[in-house]
C-alpha cells in the first residue's frame, strides 16, 4: 500500500479518512475561494448605490454597493480614488468597474473598484456640483467678498494661454481703450492634464508683481472638458486668496465655470473682460467733464438762490438796519460776557487762595512728612549710636589688649616658656627653692611649659 497523498491545499489524510478526501484548513480554503473568485471574474461591472462610504487614513475608501435584495463590500485604494472627478456618497447610484476578491481576515468576498461612474449624471457635471455646493458653503461665492475694479488701472495682469484667441482679442480691446496700460501676461495651459497647476502658479506670479491693479483669467469657448481647469477647486481656492481683484472672461455667454462664481467680476467673453477693465479713456473724459459741469451749475443755483432770499428778506420794513442792531447786540453781549468773567474770576479767586493755603497746611501737617522728619531724625539718631557704641568698643578693645600684655610679661607661663621649670614637692603643697629641702627617695614634680614630670630624688648637692 502507498502512504497518503499530499495534496496541493491541506494535509495529507489521516487514518478513519478515505485515501480521496481532502482536508483543508480554514485559510487555505480561503484562498481557494479568493483564486477562484479572482480567476473566474477579473473584471465586472455592478451597478449599485453607495452606502457606508468612509476613507480611511491610509486614504482607501470602503463602502458598501446595495440594491433592493443584497449587498456588496466594496474597496477602491487611493490610487484608484484620486483619479475620480467626484466625490462618492452615501446615496448615489453609480457603475464600479473592478474584479471580484475575497478579504482573508474577515471571509468576506468584496469587489477591489478601479473606476466608479455616476449614474443619471455625468461624472463631470457631479464633480462640478459637488465643488460648487462645497464652496457655497464656505461663503466663497458672497457677495460680500466681492472687490470692486479700479478705475484705471495702470498695471492688468492677464492669465491664458499665448496659442489661443483670447489674448488677441483682449490686447485688441485694451489697445483701443486704454492704449497706455500695462498688460502682464501670464502664459498657461487652459486645458488638458496639469492645467489648473498652471494656472494656480500664474495667479501666484501676477500677485508678487508690484503694482497689478486688477486680473484677468481667460480662454475661449468650448466643451464642459475643454473648461475643466476652471472648474477645479485649487483654480477656485486660488482666485479667492488673492489680494487683487480677479475678471473671469471663460468661454461664451451661455458657458459657466466655479471660478466665475468665485471671482469679484464675471465677463461673458474674453473681450468683455477686458472692455469692463478698461474703461475708454474718451468716455471717462467726458463723464468727468459732464460731472463738473453738473457741479458748477448746481453751486451757481444755490448760490444765487440764497441770494435773492437774503435780498428779499432786507427789502423787509421789520428788517431794515439789521446788520446794524445785530452788531450792537454783539457788543452788548461781548461786554457782559466780559464783566460775567470777572465777577466769576473775582468770586472765584478768593476761595481758591484759602484752598491753596489750607492745601500748604495740610501738606506741612502731612503724616508722610511727618514721617520722613521722624525716619530722617532716627537715621541720625542710629548714626550717632552706632559711632558711640564703635569707639567705646575700640577702647575697651584696646584696655583689653593692654591688660593681656601685661599679664602676658607677668605670667609665670612666660618664664616657663622661655626653658624654665617650677619643682613642687610631692602634694603640691610648696615650691622646692634649695635642695636642702629634699633628700634622695623623695618624689617631686616638675612643671614645664607644657606638661609635668612626676621625680625621684637621687641625690642633692
Amino acid at each position: 500500500m502507498t502512504g497518503p497523498t499530499k495534496l496541493p491545499f491541506g494535509k495529507p489524510s489521516t487514518a478513519g479518512t478515505t485515501p480521496t478526501q481532502r482536508i483543508f484548513t480554514v485559510s487555505e480554503i480561503t484562498a481557494v475561494i479568493r483564486t477562484t473568485l479572482e480567476m473566474a471574474y477579473p473584471e465586472v461591472l455592478i451597478e449599485g448605490e453607495i452606502s457606508n462610504a468612509r476613507v480611511w487614513k491610509t486614504g482607501h475608501l470602503y463602502f458598501t454597493l446595495k440594491d433592493q435584495g443584497a449587498q456588496l463590500n466594496a474597496v477602491m485604494f487611493r490610487s484608484s480614488l484620486r483619479s475620480l472627478r467626484f466625490k462618492p456618497e452615501n446615496g448615489q447610484q453609480v457603475m464600479a468597474r473592478g474584479r471580484l476578491s475575497v478579504y482573508e481576515p474577515k471571509g468576506e468576498h468584496q469587489i477591489v473598484c478601479e473606476h466608479l461612474e455616476p449614474q443619471g449624471l455625468g461624472t463631470l457635471q457631479l464633480a462640478f456640483q459637488q465643488v460648487k455646493e462645497r464652496l457655497e458653503q464656505e461663503g466663497l461665492f458672497h457677495p460680500s467678498r466681492k472687490r470692486p475694479l479700479p478705475v484705471l488701472p495702470r498695471k492688468i495682469g492677464v492669465v491664458t494661454s499665448l496659442d489661443g484667441a483670447a489674448i488677441r482679442d483682449i490686447l485688441n480691446v485694451l489697445s483701443r481703450r486704454q492704449p497706455n496700460v500695462h498688460v502682464v501676461v501670464s502664459s498657461t495651459r487652459v486645458q488638458g492634464k496639469g492645467a489648473a497647476e498652471e494656472i494656480v502658479a500664474g495667479l501666484e506670479k501676477l500677485t508678487r508683481i508690484p503694482g497689478v491693479d486688477v486680473v484677468i483669467i481667460a480662454r475661449g469657448g468650448g466643451s464642459i472638458e475643454d473648461l475643466w481647469a476652471f472648474n477645479e477647486e485649487s483654480v477656485a481656492r486660488a482666485i479667492g486668496a488673492t489680494s487683487i481683484p480677479i475678471v473671469s472672461g471663460i468661454g461664451h455667454e451661455t458657458d459657466f465655470t466655479i471660478a466665475d462664481f468665485v471671482a469679484d467680476l464675471r465677463a461673458p467673453t474674453p473681450s468683455a473682460a477686458a472692455e469692463l477693465v478698461a474703461v475708454r479713456k474718451d468716455e471717462l473724459i467726458a463723464r468727468t467733464q459732464r460731472a463738473q459741469d453738473h457741479l458748477r451749475n448746481a453751486a451757481a443755483g444755490n448760490i444765487q438762490q440764497r441770494r435773492s432770499a437774503l435780498h428779499i428778506m432786507e427789502s423787509r420794513p421789520g428788517l431794515a438796519g439789521w446788520p446794524t442792531r445785530v452788531a450792537g447786540y454783539g457788543r452788548n453781549i461781548a461786554e457782559l460776557t466780559h464783566r460775567l468773567n470777572s465777577a466769576t474770576q473775582s468770586r472765584i479767586g478768593l476761595p481758591l487762595r484759602e484752598i491753596h493755603l489750607l492745601r500748604l497746611r495740610l501738606e506741612a501737617l502731612s503724616l508722610d512728612r511727618q514721617i520722613g522728619r521722624i525716619r530722617a531724625k532716627s537715621v541720625r539718631l542710629d548714626t550717632r549710636l552706632t559711632n558711640g557704641v564703635n569707639i567705646i568698643h575700640a577702647n575697651l578693645s584696646e584696655r583689653v589688649r593692654t591688660a593681656a600684655n601685661r599679664l602676658q610679661t607677668l605670667s609665670p607661663l612666660a618664664v616657663l616658656s622661655r626653658g624654665y621649670a617650677v619643682c613642687w614637692t610631692e602634694n603640691r603643697s610648696a615650691i622646692i627653692r634649695a635642695a636642702t629641702a629634699v633628700k634622695p627617695g623623695d618624689s617631686v614634680t616638675v612643671t614645664l611649659h607644657q606638661g609635668e614630670i612626676n621625680c625621684e630624688v637621687r641625690s642633692t648637692k
